[in-house]
């Protein structure tokens, strides 16, 4: 899998959970221990999208 391919992958994870996050919310009671891992994975696979945005691969330097 390519670089591109990497972070187009996590921003659909990212969307994903983006949708679940509003749903559970939306919810008469919501889960908070669910709303916080989602908002967790959420962060992780932002900084993630970023590291990868901010550092491209040394491979496709050269």
């Amino acid at each position: 899998m390519s670089e591109i391919e990497r972070i187009d992958s996590l921003r659909a994870k990212h969307a994903a959970l983006d949708d679940r996050l509003k749903s559970e919310s939306q919810r008469p009671l919501p889960n908070e221990d669910e709303i916080h891992r989602l908002k967790r994975e959420k962060l992780r696979i932002k900084d993630e999208i970023v590291r990868l945005s901010d550092h491209p691969a040394q491979s496709a330097v050269a």
